[in-house]
């Protein structure tokens, strides 16, 4: 496939080339999931996360037609100055050949990456399938990054899905899909904001090198091009209060249906009236388990790539 739409930055570039360990970061959640001022704050943070845990970042977005692989100080302030919009993948070949500026998604971050040369992301939450409102029942209204993980071979580190989602439908849909979900430290899988759901990971790791193993085994010894989920529970310390997500959760669920909200737009409402509603509280919450799970991504891709020095 033609490569010429994607921008390496010189220091992905390089770290690439002589096999040092990358970690991609998505940009949606700074153009679109935080408040302006504190997105910049956050997006330079994740990046240090990142180097401090030996690796090196690759904030993506698409910028004046093409797809940046790591981001200048100005690329990145721009991602954060508003106006950018929300590309899935499905969105990259119209912003890519229209010059569009947009914000990557996990769905078109995992596609990048992978096209980079990138095998490990971290992000906050997966997309999922959704609820169907009003009357609250199951429905095929599924997230792109579903497939996308199932069809691309990188490495996704989040904190679960957000609890707004039915988590049981997109546990059943990875299986489905052969997409391998390791538990990070726990037997749960996490729900966004909460450190458990009512539903187990099929396998558990410990420590970076057991999530290494794991990864470097599936790309190299099982066929079909699945990507691997590595789901990270939010810090204890930053755990929101159970009963306030869900008066919280109720409240939204509420707000969507007075609204008639649906697809894509369902997400950042929700956050919205997380933030609001919690007075700031599940804002500290998402940024600390982004910041998190860039840590854990970071301490994986050092492993892999020792591993392929072996």
């Amino acid at each position: 496939m033609n490569t010429d739409h994607l921008a390496l930055s010189p220091e992905v570039a390089d770290a690439l080339a002589t096999g040092r360990p990358v970690v991609a970061l998505e940009s949606t959640l700074l153009a679109h999931g935080l408040p302006q001022g504190r997105n910049l704050e956050v997006g330079v943070r994740l990046e240090q996360v990142v180097r401090d845990a030996g690796a090196v970042p690759a904030t993506i977005a698409v910028l004046g037609g093409k797809a940046r692989i790591g981001l200048t100080d100005a690329e990145l302030n721009q991602v954060c100055s508003g106006g950018l919009i929300k590309l899935s993948r499905r969105d990259l070949g119209p912003a890519l050949a229209l010059g569009r500026d947009g914000a990557t998604t996990v769905a078109s971050t995992a596609t990048l990456a992978h096209q980079a040369g990138i095998g490990v992301f971290a992000t906050g939450g997966l997309g999922g399938v959704h609820l169907t409102l009003p009357r609250g029942t199951a429905a095929w209204d599924v997230s792109a990054d579903l497939d996308v993980l199932a069809s691309t071979p990188v490495t996704v580190v989040c904190s679960g899905v957000k609890s707004v989602l039915d988590i049981a439908a997109t546990v059943e849909v990875l299986e489905t899909r052969s997409v391998p979900v390791l538990g990070y430290q726990t037997d749960a899988f996490p729900a966004f904001y909460l450190r458990v759901s009512a539903f187990p990971v099929p396998w558990r790791v410990d420590t970076p090198a057991d999530a290494a193993a794991v990864i470097d085994t599936h790309r190299t010894q099982v066929p079909g091009g699945a990507g691997v989920l590595l789901v990270n529970p939010i810090p204890v310390e930053h755990e929101l209060d159970r009963a306030l997500h869900d008066r919280l959760l109720q409240e939204g669920m509420d707000l969507l249906k007075s609204r008639d909200i649906r697809g894509k737009d369902v997400t950042p409402v929700l956050l919205e009236h997380f933030h609001t509603a919690s007075a700031g509280a599940s804002l500290t919450a998402n940024i600390e388990l982004v910041a998190d799970n860039a840590r854990v991504a970071a301490e994986v891709a050092v492993e892999l790539a020792q591993r392929s020095r072996r």
